[in-house]
Formats: C-alpha cells, structure tokens, sequence
C-alpha cells in the first residue's frame, strides 16, 4: 500500500493526513470539494452543529462525483458530541432521550447529513464521566459497528491514559483511534501515544501547526526546510507522518493543501527526526 495510506486494526484504510472540517461554516462544501480534489481522501467531520456543518459535507460528496470521485474511494469520519459539547440550541438528538437513542439518533443524523450508509470511523467527542457512562456510550457505538454503520471506532479529547486503557479493556471492539489536540499542555501524550501504539491505536493529531509556533519557529525546523527547499509547515507534517501521527489540517487555502498533500513526496533524516523530537520535548 502506498505510504499516503495506512491499515488500521480494525481493517479500514486511513490517509496519513487527514482534512478538517470544523468552523468552515458555509464555506464547508466548496473547501472540501476544492481539499478532495486536490488530493485529500480523508474527511473528519462531527454531528455538532455548533461548529461543523455536516450537511454541507454531505453536499460536497455529492458534488465530487461530477468529478468521478466515488464516497468509497474516500475514508469518512464523523462523532458523536455528548450533550456538554453541544450549542443547547442546536442539539442534533433528543437530549431527554437515554444516551443510547441519543447516540442512534445522532448517527442517523450523520448518515442523513452526509448522504451515506456508512462512515469509516466513529468516534466519541470527548470522555464521558463517570466510567459506567461511557461504558454505555461505548456500547451503543458497538452496536453501531456491529450492523455495519462505522467500519471502526474511535475516541476524542481523551489525554488521560487511565481512560483510553479502560475503554480498551471494557470494549468488545476496542478502539482504532485516539484523536487529540498534540500541543505541549499535554506533554504532547508521550505516555498515551506509547500506549496507543503498542495496542494498535492510530493517534490523530489536530491543531498540529496553530498549538506549536515555537516548533515552527524554532531555527532547527528552519534550517531543515532550507535543507528540503520545504516550508516549516511542511517539515512537521512530515516528522508527524514519519512518528506515526495522523494529522489533520484545516486550511482553507489551495496552495497550503497541496503544499500539505506533498509531505509524501521526501523522507526526513534520523538526525532530522531527533531534532525535531528533541524541541517536543523541551516544551
């Protein structure tokens, strides 16, 4: 399989980058028709209106197959957003129903917004407390899996490594994904993606560039893009890529994606790696 693509434990295809889609608003449909074809075939989406418009993604799978693009050729990825996430005026479920019909009712939203019978992924927003609670949720997100709806089953927003292991150890499918924000608050989850890894995690990484300025800016990743006739932004993809990170990007600009999409097209060097890793961990 070419190196754009990886397999996750759960058997489906994920692009190494992935394109995200929140708070472009109206804007949602012709920038994911403009990242699709500039070569993106990954879509990270939410049933969450307060900062995705789903629909419009949907609308944008429509559009792309004027262009010969298939919804099968592309890996798709949407989550459930409990309550607290959710604007109180926009809530895409009953939020009086039981967590389980909540979570049902948001996947048909899904399914309807994106004009789909499936998605490659689901993922769960953010923890739910306590654990029993999430034990529930998780359930109601097998059984998705279970009849077909999500190929695989994932977690957001989730940095502590207590959850994630007891999300694994109580799933009968166990999770494919942990997506997180990779900044230095966290510590960059050295611990959790160790685990993750060594369970057969993939670790997506959002807010990749806008967390690390320093990262960017430092005279290390300077002098390896002067060295790869690359741009900062371009080097870090890359180290991420090569860490086996899965990032996402948002850009709304078309000449960032296909700056973003060419991170596959050089290898960094080992020396090149450690310098990089060695900025991660002096943050």
């Amino acid at each position: 399989m070419p190196e754009k693509w990886l397999t996750t434990a759960a058997g489906a295809k994920m692009p190494r980058i992935i394109y995200g889609t929140a708070w472009k608003k109206e804007r949602t449909a012709d920038l994911v028709v403009k990242a699709i074809r500039a070569g993106f075939r990954g879509i990270d989406t939410a049933c969450q209106p307060k900062h995705y418009n789903e629909a419009l993604v949907g609308v944008a799978l429509q559009r792309l197959k004027d262009y010969g693009i298939e919804r099968e050729g592309l890996f798709l990825q949407t989550k459930f957003t409990p309550l607290l996430g959710q604007d109180p005026g926009q809530v895409p479920y009953d939020k009086s129903a039981p967590l389980e019909l909540q979570i049902a009712q948001s996947f048909e939203s899904s399914k309807t917004n994106l004009q789909t019978e499936y998605v490659d992924s689901l993922i769960l927003h953010s923890p739910i407390a306590p654990h029993s609670q999430m034990k529930r949720a998780w359930g109601a997100m097998e059984k998705i899996h279970k009849t077909g709806g999500a190929r695989q089953l994932g977690i957001s927003n989730c940095y502590d490594v207590k959850l994630i292991r007891a999300l694994y150890a109580d799933g009968d499918v166990k999770p494919a994904v942990v997506q997180n924000r990779f900044y230095r608050e966290t510590g960059y989850d050295v611990e959790l993606r160790h685990w993750c890894s060594n369970h057969g995690i993939v670790y997506q990484g959002f807010w990749t560039l806008t967390a690390n300025p320093h990262i960017l800016n430092s005279n290390a990743v300077h002098a390896i893009a002067r060295k790869y006739k690359k741009t900062e932004a371009q080097i870090f993809f890359r180290y991420l890529s090569q860490t086996d990170i899965v990032p996402l990007t948002g850009t709304c600009s078309e000449q960032h994606m296909k700056e973003d999409l060419s991170i596959f097209d050089f290898g960094l060097s080992p020396d090149d790696l450690s310098n990089v890793s060695r900025l991660l961990a002096a943050s």
